[in-house]
């Protein structure tokens, strides 16, 4: 019987758990033992559901909430898992965003595709931009290429930063009201340093496609109304991006399960990987080691590269060098008679020049079904990121409070308002930020680990920060690791090499 360790129980590591069960269930010699240094399974997807005192349920994702419904690896694991009838959408017919300027909130113009117009009155009627920033934007039309690529050239070979890219095209108006608070804090990284190519290279291409921003996401457009007048009248629309009824975690839980709780330790780390004789020992917390005849690293990129040492030094080296920044996200809930906006919204972008805490807010019971009871208001905020970490040092009661003071001041809430539900969530070194260069180290570490038998990392510091992107990770992870150890795997599908999560559709 062959043994894989694996080493991190987020969504990553579940998947590849799930992947090695599902080989000994077709009759292969093999098995896994999973370890998660938490208590609780499913990493950075968290839903806390608590009652609430007269009746109903919080379901409150305190991590990720939702995953870009066009990567197909999370709804395929559901219906494969038998959940896929309890996958939900958004609530479309509510979905406006806001950013925040001058204290204000102002809605954001209709036609705007990341941060691109794609319809001329909207654009000169906002009050989001100056008359001066409009102009600079629309110039894109008219600025070439920085450069023209050679012959079997990609976005790769051409990489700049989110903030030289967007200046360079947009202006540095359009950087600070909409790119960075949007593309930059999705991301959870720097524009000043977030490489484009390992991020968002259909921004570069599109440049070399159709020499402009605007003109490209216009013929995108074009096509995402042509597919939506294809769908057939009463047809459910399906959204942007999706979740399940019960919150994000129950596609972890339902992983969990398949995969055999029984082969999963929870609550003690992995502090050290030697090899063995034909394979490893992992060191645990708890004084006990595991042995095995293959390992798979699904841990976040701080725990990997100290766990790596003992794999390669080389692969220690490159995934230390990875930029990992620390986020916390507030969730309260609230009397609706306290709320006294308009809650047709799904979400608040703070731009840093706002020089506020909160980084953005999601109106959850408005963006999905069933999140809050009935006269109940569902928000979250986000805190720290790249540009406000030191926040983070703040007691867990301060970080609450804060968030309430702020939420009151951008929304129009009372200061004294009581949050009936409230809980705060920290993710330390959770985000990986995609530097440039990255494409580079990951490639350097995938051909490091390929003549590595037996032996692969996992997660989001690769190839992608969306929870599909992280899901086949794992996914990969168990498959090479499979095959290393003579085991027949079926074929899997190519990942979405860029690893991009777009923040926004067409509005």
């Amino acid at each position: 019987m062959k043994r894989i360790a694996i080493i991190g129980g987020g969504i990553a590591g579940l998947g590849a758990a799930y992947e090695v069960a599902k080989a000994g269930s077709r009759g292969e010699q093999v098995e896994f033992v999973l370890v998660e240094k938490d208590e609780r399974l499913g990493g950075k997807i968290f839903t806390d559901r608590a009652p609430d005192p007269d009746g109903g349920w919080y379901v409150a994702d305190g991590g990720s909430d939702s995953f870009l419904t066009e990567k197909p690896a999370v709804r395929n694991a559901a219906a494969e898992l038998g959940i896929a009838s309890e996958l939900c959408g958004t609530l479309d017919e509510n979905k406006r965003t806001y950013i925040v300027k001058d204290g204000k909130l102002v809605e954001l113009p209709d036609g705007i595709m990341m941060f691109a117009p794609t319809k001329l009155v909207p654009l000169a009627t906002t009050r989001l931009y100056s008359w001066p920033g409009k102009l600079r934007m629309a110039l894109d039309l008219l600025i070439p290429p920085k450069e023209r690529w050679g012959p079997g050239e990609t976005a790769a070979d051409h990489d700049e930063t989110l903030e030289s890219f967007v200046v360079r095209r947009m202006g540095r108006e359009c950087l600070a009201r909409l790119a960075e608070p949007l593309v930059g804090g999705v991301n959870g990284s720097d524009p000043a340093t977030m490489s484009l190519a390992a991020t968002y290279p259909n921004l570069l291409e599109m440049e070399q496609k159709h020499g402009s921003l605007i003109r490209g996401f216009l013929e995108q457009r074009k096509r995402v109304e042509a597919m939506r007048a294809r769908v057939p009248a009463g047809a459910p629309r399906r959204t942007f991006f999706s979740s399940f009824v019960g919150g994000l975690q129950r596609i972890t839980d339902a992983l969990a399960d398949a995969a055999g709780r029984g082969r999963i330790r929870t609550g003690v780390a992995a502090t050290r990987i030697e090899p063995r004789r034909g394979g490893w020992r992992t060191h645990l917390s708890d004084g006990s080691s595991i042995d095995s005849d293959g390992i798979i690293v699904a841990a976040e990129a701080w725990a990997a590269a100290s766990l790596a040492e003992g794999v390669d030094g080389r692969i220690a080296e490159l995934i230390g060098s990875v930029p990992c920044s620390s986020s916390a996200t507030v969730v309260l809930a609230y009397d609706e008679s306290d709320c006294p906006f308009d809650k047709r919204w799904h979400g608040v972008l703070t731009p840093a020049v706002e020089r506020r805490h909160l980084t953005g807010i999601s109106l959850m019971s408005s963006k999905w079904p069933g999140r809050a009871p009935q006269g109940r208001v569902l928000l979250r905020g986000f805190l720290g990121g790249p540009r406000d970490e030191g926040v983070l040092e703040a007691a867990d009661d301060e970080l609450v409070q804060l968030a309430r003071e702020e939420l009151a001041d951008l929304l129009g809430m009372s200061a004294s308002a009581t949050p009936r539900y409230a809980r705060l969530f920290r993710w330390p070194g959770g985000m990986p930020q995609y530097t440039l260069g990255h494409l580079a180290r990951v490639a350097e570490i995938e051909a490091i680990e390929a003549q590595m038998p037996g032996v692969a990392f996992a997660g989001n510091a690769y190839r992608g920060v969306g929870v599909p992107n992280a899901l086949e990770s794992g996914q990969r992870a168990a498959h090479k690791v499979l095959a290393d150890l003579g085991i027949e795997v079926p074929a899997v599908s190519s990942a979405d090499a860029s690893g991009s999560r777009r923040p926004e559709e067409a509005r």
